[in-house]
């Protein structure tokens, strides 16, 4: 079958559409023709599409997005789903809040892995509401709602497409229409899951288990999982199942950050001359700056970027010391990065209603202010759709040369934070920021040190992945020094596209 390629899309584009599409067509989608119809079978598929950054996996993704909505496709945003078991559906995930907003940014309805394994139990009453505002229901009558509220719920949905968006938007906390969260038992249909090269192998079984023909898209030049031993899930697939874009793409010429990060390839470049590159570039192109301090200002927003957790910890503790933060509390807009959940087995609902709210290993998140309880921390998660949560915090601000954190939030069990000043490299991947900081002698420190990492020195992808995360400018630090803030912290900055949504766990611990 002949299969036309999307409009301005380069050759390896083109043919990466067309595997693709080939791909789609055995489970029923005509992508040409822009119709849907019933999977013949439940034979799994999986196809890895990866390159470089500049490559135009986004763009592609995108217009393959827009092609299967076109044929009819529903898409699945893990907040509300629509019990029609005649549609088709599509899901376009990311590992991590910030990775999905990313996407969103550009116009891709994406959410997260976890959105979609554990999927919301709507109080009864309410889900005759989100029928309605969904198209499958009449509108409904219900005691708690009056009708301005239902007509204001009902515009913010026709502008966002988002359930817990609108209802948020009709006075309603989250705990009011959610009654808790369950793993998903049936199979959804299409997933198309952007970088891929954060994935760890469970992650990758379970969205085997979920959906029948899934795509990956990846950079094979980022780091590799923790406990990947440097191996990324696509590296597994060859032929036709593994396609790689090249950098041929007009709309990323003259981009500095991404020549600099292409230079990388070289096997021959050294630290040295690499650095004389980042400076000639910074002579040519105020997209690319030469600092001789981190800026401390930017590091609420923006963490540096580092390899060691030494100076991650060195460079926190300098952050809250230049803006007069104690060793009692934290201050308002202190960022943090969420360490996991503290939580035993037997509170697995509660593990999951975090987790579904994007409270997960990696998250970031801003402090806002204490919770209602002590222990309780009201906090921003940077992405989510509904940012505004108040949990039980454990939070933990590493001390140079202790073993042992200062803890200005010690609950007995919730989520577990460190600082967010300053992130490591590895933790900072599926994030970009507008601008971004690179710390210079943490690199050349790396490079020292003569590692290798999948065939390639350590140091290189480092500074790719730390670089490629810049989205309009990048500043490479080159000492080890801070310049003092020019503003006091505070969370004035935040846009909220919800009302607040606090966990249930607050009123019942």
């Amino acid at each position: 079958m002949d299969i036309a390629p999307a409009p301005n899309l380069s050759p390896d584009q083109a043919q990466a559409w067309d595997r693709i599409a080939e791909v789609l067509s055995d489970s029923g989608i005509d992508v040409a023709a822009g119709r849907a119809g019933e999977r013949p079978d439940e034979q799994g598929r999986v196809l890895a599409v990866t390159g470089k950054a500049g490559s135009g996996k986004t763009l592609l993704l995108a217009q393959m997005v827009k092609a299967l909505r076109m044929a009819g496709l529903d898409l699945v945003s893990g907040d509300y789903e629509r019990k029609r078991k005649d549609r088709r559906t599509l899901a376009v995930l990311a590992p991590t809040n910030k990775a999905a907003s990313v996407l969103r940014g550009r116009g891709v309805p994406a959410t997260t892995i976890h959105r979609i394994l554990y999927t919301p139990v709507y109080d009864p009453q309410y889900e005759r509401i989100a029928e309605w505002l969904a198209g499958d229901a009449d509108r409904p009558t219900v005691d708690a709602m009056s009708d301005e509220a239902l007509d204001r719920a009902k515009r913010v949905y026709d502008e966002t497409s988002s359930v817990p968006g609108a209802l948020a938007a009709a006075g309603l906390r989250g705990s009011d229409f959610i009654t808790g969260w369950k793993r998903r038992e049936s199979p959804l249909d299409v997933g198309f899951v952007d970088e891929s090269s954060m994935l760890d192998d469970k992650q990758y079984e379970d969205l085997r288990e979920i959906f029948p023909t899934l795509v990956l898209f990846g950079d094979p030049a980022q780091l590799a999982p923790v406990n990947q031993s440097g191996r990324m899930v696509f590296d597994r697939f060859g032929g036709d199942d593994h396609l790689h874009l090249d950098r041929v793409h007009r709309q990323e010429a003259d981009n500095p950050i991404l020549d600099l990060a292409h230079a990388l390839g070289d096997p021959d470049l050294s630290f040295r001359d690499f650095e004389a590159m980042v400076e000639d570039a910074a002579a040519r192109d105020d997209r690319v700056q030469i600092a001789q301090r981190a800026d401390s200002d930017l590091m609420a927003r923006s963490p540096v970027l580092v390899w060691r957790n030494a100076t991650r910890i060195r460079l926190i503790h300098a952050f809250r010391q230049a803006h007069g933060a104690d060793a009692t509390h934290l201050l308002p807009g202190e960022p943090l990065i969420c360490d996991g959940l503290e939580l035993p087995l037997k509170h697995r609902k509660r593990r999951i209603d975090l987790e579904a709210r994007g409270l997960i290993k990696g998250a970031q998140v801003v402090y806002l202010g204490p919770g209602r309880k002590p222990g309780f921390s009201k906090l921003h998660v940077v992405g989510a759709p509904e940012p505004e949560i108040s949990v039980s915090s454990i939070v933990k601000i590493e001390q140079i040369g202790e073993e042992e954190p200062f803890l200005p939030f010690a609950a007995r069990m919730g989520a577990a934070f460190l600082h967010g000043a300053a992130v490591t490299t590895h933790k900072a991947q599926g994030s970009q920021w507008d601008a971004v900081q690179v710390f210079a002698p943490d690199l050349y420190a790396a490079s020292q040190a003569g590692r290798v990492e999948a065939g390639q020195q350590l140091w290189k992808r480092l500074a790719y992945v730390a670089i490629t995360r810049a989205v309009t400018r990048l500043i490479w630090v080159k000492r080890y020094a801070l310049a003092m803030p020019k503003a006091p912290l505070d969370a004035s900055d935040l846009k909220v596209e919800a009302a607040p949504l606090t966990l249930a766990q607050e009123d019942d611990d």
